[in-house]
């Protein structure tokens, strides 16, 4: 497959618009105050929910009522798909909030520090990506806050936009890392940031217009950019097909008799960066931290071997386990990195069942559920969901791809 296979124009009348097609943010009931004013309550499990079928390429977008109708697909029905024994394999990565902003010394230039990695505690040593990086040059100094402590100096550059800082904070380690967090905020992906603030709708009815202004993380955002089973910190940027889950949904799926079992990958940005390449054996994912323990080996083997349902909870999963999948199509145990690309005409080893989101035309994540559903079916899938106005993105609806008929 080449690059120009995985983008989103159908006809001129279902083609990919990011300012239409994204979802901003997590469906949600909104509510009027006495003061006239207007909130939201953030229902994450309202998504919308598709189910293709890649041996057949049935799709499925409705459920049957009690009462002999039908009704749109939600996130939760998910659950009726699962039977006792299956299993459900979740990234318990956990997002720090690591999108930051100082003004450099001197000129006071506002600059954008996106934290990476930690390189060393000790020290203060932090892998960082800057904006605009033309401005920061080694020896530069950062200030984050008018008349607060926390200063940081480039000690070198890595990439074009990468470089080394060193933190300026004499305290204890875990006080500065609080310190550090409380400046930060929700790593949103940059395509969100580049659209406008929505407003807020009530029944169909927009009751507050959108501002015009971009995007930006909100306090809201810090909660919903993150997974409730989050547990491992070292993301910067959210698994976000789980997203979606509730404790109501897991609690749901604990009743149907299926098994959780959880891996660690601590997604990177490497998941949104434009592919340049037409030859996608040419491109090169960034490296992820990943660990998959006994636990989760046991029991993802355990319904394999028994003809269960095997699920990969979003890319990022599928990533880890078919980086740990070994030749006998277990899954093993494994402490170290990933980079892998999946892509067609690749063959998945591990699962037999995958839940995505609606991914971005020629984005990795799309390529790797091409490579699970086949790239026919999926198209189709993406070709419906545009024109039946699902969402796109971390925060957007998902699909839920069945080896069956």
């Amino acid at each position: 497959m080449k690059l120009s296979h995985y983008c989103l124009k159908f006809d001129k009348e279902c083609e990919f618009d990011p300012k239409r097609d994204v979802a901003l943010e997590p469906p949600y009931k909104a509510f009027e105050n006495e003061d006239g004013t207007w909130d939201k309550v953030y229902r994450r499990d309202e998504s919308r929910l598709m189910v293709l079928h890649k041996r057949s390429g049935r799709i499925e977008t409705t459920i049957a009522t009690a009462s002999g109708g039908e009704r749109p697909m939600i996130f939760r029905d998910l659950v009726g798909f699962f039977e006792e024994g299956d299993v459900m394999i979740f990234n318990d990565t956990r997002v720090f909030p690591a999108r930051m902003y100082g003004t450099k010394e001197k000129t006071d230039a506002k600059i954008e520090v996106f934290l990476l990695r930690e390189l060393n505690a000790e020290y203060r040593l932090w892998d960082v990506l800057v904006e605009p990086a033309r401005k920061i040059r080694i020896g530069n100094k950062l200030f984050f806050e008018d008349d607060g402590p926390m200063v940081a100096e480039v000690i070198d550059n890595t990439t074009s936009r990468g470089r080394t800082l060193r933190f300026l904070f004499d305290c204890p380690h875990d006080e500065f890392k609080r310190e550090l967090y409380k400046l930060g905020e929700a790593p949103l992906p940059r395509y969100l940031l580049e659209l406008n603030e929505p407003g807020v709708i009530d029944n169909g009815v927009e009751v507050v217009p959108p501002t015009g202004e971009k995007r930006r993380a909100t306090a809201d955002d810090l909660e919903n950019f993150q997974t409730i089973y989050a547990k491992n910190e070292g993301a910067v940027t959210a698994p976000s097909t789980g997203l979606h889950f509730t404790r109501e949904v897991m609690t749901m799926l604990e009743i149907r008799g299926v098994e959780k079992a959880f891996i660690t990958l601590h997604c990177g940005l490497s998941n949104f960066e434009q592919i340049e390449v037409e030859d996608l054996t040419k491109h090169k994912m960034s490296s992820e931290q990943m660990i998959v323990g006994e636990d989760a080996c046991d029991k993802v083997n355990r319904a394999k071997e028994a003809g269960r349902r095997v699920c990969n909870v979003g890319a990022s999963v599928a990533r880890a386990t078919e980086t740990t999948v070994g030749t006998d199509g277990l899954l093993k145990p494994y402490n170290g990195w990933t980079n892998k690309f999946i892509f067609d005409p690749y063959r998945y080893q591990m699962a037999n069942t995958m839940l995505v989101n609606f991914y971005h035309p020629k984005s990795p994540m799309l390529m790797s559920t091409c490579a699970f559903g086949g790239h026919e079916g999926v198209m189709k899938a993406y070709e419906t969901a545009l024109r039946q106005g699902y969402r796109f993105g971390c925060y957007g609806d998902s699909l839920l791809i069945l080896d069956d008929e």
